[in-house]
């Protein structure tokens, strides 16, 4: 961080201050807590909005009047504004904070009647805050005016506070926000640790073509929350190069986070549509259009029965988003990561591509239901996996458990075509000074550069950090294998009752069963055939299998059963599957990791059944060494010792 940019970071940081103080002052014993951000987060929107359009704001409403009159449509007033002033937005109404703090009367009339002077591209920014319910709360505790003059007189214009100034300051107000908010902010905020790590890999492999002038690049976001994944993304092609021209888009369902990044994006010189309201998963808002970069972090585990009905017909169609297949109704993540790859970039001419960074829980690694097997294969057989990073627990807001980052390309450097890389970051962290949430572990800058180095080497690392590998490693056949038996001949009365079950059987057969207790059971057949026709008693084949049956009786001891035609005889009630990779030969594989420990198993590949996971963690798999008996034993002794005193002093003090 250069000395200035750490200025304006800690000039940021003063000013958040300054903003959150509303909190103290105003809010207390007024509203809960947790509810803190919902109010000042707003007002922090207003009140720069505020700022940028104050300069020409007369004017504006000049204009504007005039073109009101003329019943002009509002698409060429807001073109007409855009022609002129250079704005995406503006405000008519003749107040300001200023004037309403300058009387205690109507306040909240004024500061209604003011926010609905904001153009309507912007208007669903207060609806979506709940501003209307907020401002009269506030003026019902008598709170309102000293809110209002609190924010009129901070300075949040472009020259106090440039673009990244202001980006920096509504992060610290944001995040004071939700550390009130802990666990609950899980549903629309990624923390920032995690959003660079997924940029840092998500530009690694574009660097190059990321140079030069003239050079654009758009980012699209489909569960954008408060906007922060699009916002650090943005910061990082500027600071790879100043000249980049970057086009944001994203899409959010939830009222209070489209809000939010409505709100940060317009704070940071945003355009207005840059994030759009709706479920992605009912509708694409940009269902036109595909990107250069793709970030998302979908809700885990998610019922989404509701859109189930029409995200089938949409499935329906051949080649759309969802027609590889649909995961189960109570987790639907796998749905946006189909999403977020049917929305990149295919390769073009000059080689770039899409590349998208998407998180997720360890289900879509091994679901092995029919939908999600489909859609890992479908991936699989597009080369669109480039990378699968493996993040430490506690790393999010709301949830602890293991979480993963796909890093998808639909064009790969030569050198990782036809080959996944696997990073386990699961120990690149450091335990943060205070939790918040979920969260207790953070990837700091040297652990992120770890990570970073990584997935550059591509290689296999030791200690093992990372893992090349190739879509067959991933899929494989689920083999049927099956005990052969070691038989024993037995003559009993039981025996002999299970045979008479055949037709063919006559008391006389009794007497060669008789006859035939010990015999080696491979003979058994041949023999009691060969002694029937000495008797002149018939022995067809039913019958010969009928007896072979009713005498035999497992023995560990004996040969391996084969039948009279030579084939394995297997042993009853004994089964396993055995799942051998594609990339394995299924004989070499038996032979290495099944027969050693189950001697006289045998396969029937023909009944195999073919599917896919990325057993991520058993990969990684390092086994501890055992605890040696001599330490276990010195333990053991010691502990017994002082058992042993203290018994002795208990004895003692009786």
């Amino acid at each position: 961080m250069t000395p200035s940019t750490a200025a304006q970071a800690q000039r940021a940081a003063n000013a958040a201050s300054v903003v959150w103080a509303t909190a103290d002052k105003f809010l207390r014993n007024v509203v809960e807590e947790t509810e803190y951000g919902d109010y000042i987060l707003p007002f922090t929107v207003l009140r720069r909005l505020e700022c940028l359009l104050a300069d020409t704001k007369e004017q504006v409403i000049e204009v504007v009047d005039g073109l009101v009159e003329k019943d002009t449509p509002e698409r060429f007033i807001d073109a007409e504004v855009k022609r002129r002033f250079g704005l995406s937005f503006y405000n008519t109404s003749l107040l300001s904070l200023a004037t309403i703090a300058s009387t205690d009367d109507n306040v909240e009339a004024s500061v209604q009647d003011y926010v609905a002077g904001f153009s309507h591209n912007i208007a669903d920014i207060w609806t979506s805050f709940e501003f209307p319910r907020l401002v009269k709360k506030l003026a019902d505790a008598n709170r309102l005016h000293a809110v209002v003059r609190h924010f009129s007189t901070l300075d949040l214009s472009a020259e106090a506070m440039p673009n990244n100034a202001m980006g920096d300051l509504f992060e610290n107000v944001m995040y004071r926000a939700f550390d009130k908010k802990g666990k609950a902010a899980g549903g629309f905020y990624t923390p920032r640790d995690a959003i660079r790590l997924m940029v840092d890999v998500l530009f690694a492999s574009d660097e190059d073509s990321l140079a030069g002038r003239n050079t654009t690049r758009s980012i699209y976001d489909p569960t954008a929350g408060s906007g922060g994944m699009l916002l650090v993304a943005k910061e990082h092609l500027g600071e790879l190069n100043p000249d980049i021209e970057v086009n944001l888009f994203g899409q959010e369902l939830m009222d209070q986070a489209y809000a939010l990044g409505k709100g940060d994006l317009l704070v940071q010189g945003g355009l207005p549509d840059a994030i759009r309201q709706g479920d992605t998963l009912l509708r694409d808002e940009y269902a036109d259009r595909q990107f250069d970069y793709v970030l998302s972090n979908p809700p885990f585990g998610t019922d989404w029965s509701v859109q189930h009905k029409d995200v089938s017909e949409q499935a329906k169609v051949p080649g759309s988003r969802f027609s590889h297949g649909l995961p189960g109704k109570g987790d639907g993540q796998m749905l946006f990561l189909a999403h977020c790859a049917s929305k990149l970039a295919p390769a073009g001419t000059a080689g770039h591509g899409g590349r998208a960074a998407v998180v997720s829980n360890a289900s879509p690694l091994f679901t092995s239901d029919k939908g999600p097997n489909a859609i890992r294969q479908w991936l699989f057989d597009e080369d669109l996996i480039d990378a699968i990073i493996g993040l430490p627990t506690q790393m999010f807001y709301g949830t602890g458990i293991a979480t993963y980052v796909w890093i998808l390309d639909t064009n790969k450097d030569l050198e990782r075509r036809g080959k996944i890389q696997l990073i386990d970051a699961s120990d690149q962290w450091e335990p943060m000074r205070k939790g918040m949430g979920d969260k207790r572990r953070e990837m700091t800058e040297d652990k992120r550069r770890v990570v970073h180095a990584a997935y550059k080497a591509f290689e296999d690392a030791d200690p093992a950090i990372s893992r090349v590998m190739v879509k067959e490693d991933f899929m494989f056949r689920d083999v049927p294998v099956y005990k052969q038996a070691r038989l024993r001949t037995v003559f009993s009365e039981e025996a002999v009752d299970a045979a008479r079950e055949h037709k063919a059987f006559v008391d006389e057969h009794a007497e060669i069963m008789r006859g035939l207790d010990g015999f080696v059971w491979n003979n058994l057949p041949t023999v009691f055939q060969q002694r029937c026709k000495a008797a002149r008693l018939k022995a067809p084949i039913g019958l010969v299998d009928a007896v072979a049956r009713a005498m035999a009786v497992q023995d560990d001891g004996e040969p391996l059963a084969i039948d009279r035609k030579g084939g394995p005889v297997l042993l009853d009630g004994w089964k396993i599957t055995e799942r051998v990779p594609m990339s394995e030969d299924l004989d070499e594989h038996m032979q290495r990791e099944v027969l050693p420990f189950a001697e006289g198993a045998t396969w029937d590949e023909s009944k195999a059944k073919e599917g896919n996971e990325i057993p991520f963690t058993r990969l990684f798999y390092v086994p501890e060494e055992p605890w040696p008996l001599e330490e276990i034993d010195a333990d053991v002794a010691r502990l017994m010792g002082e058992l042993g005193e203290m018994f002795e002093a208990v004895h003692r003090d009786a």
